[in-house]
């Protein structure tokens, strides 16, 4: 295996890894936050063990997040060298302000951790709101340094004068980079959303079906169907961006191979580059322009207009954007019909069992979107590693021990896996109802009644 190949691999390995880690970590704060809250609204013992619960969980998260994060930063320097000596006093300073973004979040968690019982209770509520705004907050400012490698804004001020960057415009002036963070940050929430739904709906059909487990559900099934819903509409606007500065990569997407106005929009198929064409697509004429220019009749650039050589794998690109898409909009459906059977039913929607195998039929899905859309983002800038200016093959190491760092690091990053599920067991290992004669932190009187209602 030669060394771009092996680097490409474990590149591929470490980020989908990294992805699933991440997602939860940056989630689960804001889950930890919202059961918190209701509970110091009701004074309700299911609320506040479920708060606890998912706090032990956020930490395991961030340590385990920490070293994959960590990892991933070695390999950069140690995969791509020649990418990381003309571009590393560009994306620094993003990795520097992530890295305090990472300080606020282990200084906050240790407080909110430490701080049951010996802050008041609105007091410690307050410690868990910096942890959820940094953790999203490391992943916003990451994605900056790919956003800039998708739309390197200011390259040619760089290249007329090395001496003159200024990373904070390149970086942080980049559209790419503000549409990315949005679409990024929600896919991360759903992700998560529907993996925690699919625990509790797996729960239920073993006989649990505890107050704690319903509640937990519907928390994580009401992030995930507002998130779920409005990362279509950030994925729209993303992909007219797309189109601006990426056309070959929006032309892999939509398997659209030749420029003219009224480009149909295709739905399944297989991209057959030879004949260039989509075979056993639907096409809907004139949808594909009127989505990018609010114009059915407006032309879209396709992939002939591009070097083949310059292409994206399109059958990879475009197999993965339908993926992203068909999950997206499985997802939202099984949301919905929990909240609309939820209406009805109440707390009985428990014992419902084909309403939870669809819950957890669906719980996979949002790591699905997830993962495709990232391969998407990644598969579609190449042969580049910056686009339009240096090629993934320039960019790699000419060391030849690339295929031992990538058996180490899938050794790593599969033992990282199984001390998450490990940990995760443990610290989650509690009744399901408080411990009797145990005291739970005390609440201030709500309109509803007070604490002990």
């Amino acid at each position: 295996m030669d060394a771009l190949t092996a680097a490409r691999i474990q590149m591929e390995v470490s980020l989908a890894f990294h992805m699933i880690f991440a997602s939860f970590g940056i989630a689960m704060p804001l889950f930890m936050l919202i059961a918190e809250r209701r509970w110091l609204q009701t004074g309700e013992p299911h609320y506040l063990e479920l708060a606890k619960r998912w706090g032990k969980a956020t930490l395991v998260l961030f340590a385990i997040g920490a070293v994959s994060g960590t990892a991933l930063a070695f390999e950069l320097g140690l995969l791509w060298p020649t990418f990381m000596e003309f571009a590393g006093s560009i994306i620094g300073p993003a990795f520097a302000m992530e890295a305090f973004a990472f300080f606020v979040e282990a200084i906050f968690l240790a407080l909110y951790l430490y701080g049951w019982n010996r802050l008041s209770p609105k007091a410690h509520w307050w410690t868990g709101v910096p942890v959820a705004i940094a953790g999203a907050a490391s992943g916003v400012l990451v994605v900056a340094t790919n956003a800039w490698m998708q739309n390197p804004v200011g390259l040619e001020q760089v290249l007329a004068n090395p001496e003159a960057i200024d990373p904070n415009a390149m970086l942080f002036g980049n559209p790419v980079w503000h549409m990315m963070a949005i679409h990024s940050t929600l896919s991360t929430y759903t992700a998560a959303a529907f993996a925690v739904a699919g625990i509790y709906a797996y729960q239920a059909l073993k006989g649990k079906r505890t107050k704690m487990a319903m509640t937990g559900m519907r928390i994580a099934l009401a992030v995930g169907l507002v998130t779920a819903v409005l990362m279509p509409v950030s994925g729209h606007f993303y992909s007219q961006l797309i189109g601006e500065v990426q056309p070959a990569k929006l032309a892999a997407m939509e398997g659209h191979y030749e420029t003219g106005p009224y480009a149909p929009l295709l739905i399944g198929g297989w991209p057959d580059n030879e004949a260039r064409t989509v075979r056993g697509a639907i096409g809907i004429p004139g949808l594909l322009s009127l989505m990018l220019h609010g114009n059915p009749a407006a032309e879209v650039t396709g992939l002939d207009q591009f070097p083949e050589e310059h292409w994206p794998h399109v059958g990879l690109t475009r197999t993965a954007f339908q993926v992203m898409v068909g999950s997206g909009l499985l997802i939202i459906l099984v949301a919905a019909a929990f909240w609309v059977v939820y209406r009805r039913r109440r707390e009985g929607i428990m014992d419902l069992p084909w309403l939870m195998r669809l819950v957890v039929a669906g719980s996979p899905f949002g790591m699905i979107a997830l993962q495709a859309g990232w391969i998407v983002t990644e598969v579609g800038r190449q042969p580049w590693v910056i686009y339009n200016y240096m090629y993934t093959a320039d960019a790699v190491t000419e060391s030849q021990d690339v295929l031992a760092t990538l058996i180490g690091f899938i050794v790593l990053y599969l033992a990282l896996s199984a001390a998450l599920v490990w940990l995760l067991r443990r610290t989650t290992r509690v009744d399901d109802v408080p411990e009797a004669g145990a005291e739970p932190p005390k609440v201030p009187a709500t309109a509803e009644g007070g604490a002990g209602r």
